[in-house]
């Protein structure tokens, strides 16, 4: 077509092509007056793009938005067109380089994530044995909590082994037996009576914890059932010890054998709640089957 015909068509009229400002007017006067007017800024750019203007923060090598790059190149991105001599590559200029941010507060993947809670520190060590038992029955919910995770397989053993040498003596016949027999004969019949507690209060304390875990408990196994034992046989210590003077029948032993067997209901549902995480009629109803083998072998003097 003839308005695109190439300008180096030898029969197109060539016109000098000179440089600088006066050559761009120059050229623009070879084809008529300059079609976008002369504007408030003197010569506006056919694109519709503002004239350079100096930068307000004084950062050398960034006279304005557009114009001239760092190294006084053409329009542009820093230097003729985009990518020039004195230009960037790729035509964009940077700029200088910000400064990057430190390493936060908090160290790396390693440690704690940014912005969460502070390391707890190590737990706390388990009680020792004094602490524990006067724990269970003057203080059993701060100690129930504190050894909920710990097992307490050494004070079990010896406390229970121990009330089954002496619960024989709380029982009037098996009392009066023990008094006639010989000191031959009376070792064994302790050391059987004692083994047999032990082992008896594991089984009922493994049967509570069993229990605990079917009504949607968490707690461990060694912990629950050896504070278990703990409460089966330090509850029963007052009733026994009045009951080898006034004999098991006796009406003031029968009351403070209720009420110890209430109150070990109480540490029982203590117990199994803060071991496991459960609410209380739950952590009663899982110790409820201890809590009647408790009051028919040892607390009604039936064993």
């Amino acid at each position: 077509m003839a308005g695109f015909r190439d300008e180096q068509d030898p029969t197109f009229p060539q016109a000098p092509h000179p440089q600088g400002p006066q050559g761009y007017q120059a050229r623009r006067g070879a084809y008529g007056p300059d079609p976008y007017g002369p504007g408030p800024y003197g010569h506006q750019d056919p694109y519709g793009r503002p004239p350079a203007q100096p930068d307000p923060y004084g950062h050398p090598g960034h006279p304005g938005q557009y114009g001239q790059g760092p190294s006084g190149g053409g329009p542009g991105y820093g230097g003729p067109g985009y990518g020039g001599p004195g230009g960037a590559p790729g035509g964009y200029d940077p700029g200088p380089t910000l400064p990057q941010p430190g390493p936060g507060p908090y160290p790396g993947p390693d440690g704690p994530a940014a912005g969460g809670p502070p390391d707890p520190g190590p737990a706390a060590p388990p009680l020792p044995w004094r602490r524990l038992l006067s724990g269970i029955l003057l203080r059993p919910v701060a100690t129930f909590w504190h050894m909920r995770d710990y097992p307490v397989w050494a004070p079990a053993l010896i406390v229970t082994f121990l009330y089954g040498l002496v619960a024989v003596f709380g029982l009037d016949e098996a009392r009066e037996s023990i008094l006639e027999s010989t000191a031959s004969t009376l070792a064994p019949y302790l050391l059987v009576t004692g083994v047999a507690m032990v082992l008896g209060a594991l089984v009922l304390s493994t049967v509570t914890h069993n229990l605990a875990r079917q009504f949607g408990g968490n707690g461990h196994w060694a912990p629950t059932a050896g504070l278990a034992m703990l409460i089966m046989t330090l509850t029963d210590v007052p009733r026994l010890a009045l009951a080898i003077f006034l004999g098991g029948a006796s009406p003031a032993v029968q009351v403070l054998g209720w009420a110890t067997w209430l109150y070990a209901g109480v540490l029982f549902t203590l117990m199994v709640s803060r071991s496991h995480e459960i609410p209380w009629p739950r952590a009663l109803a899982a110790s409820g089957i201890q809590l009647l083998a408790l009051l028919m072998l040892i607390k009604l003097g039936t064993l």
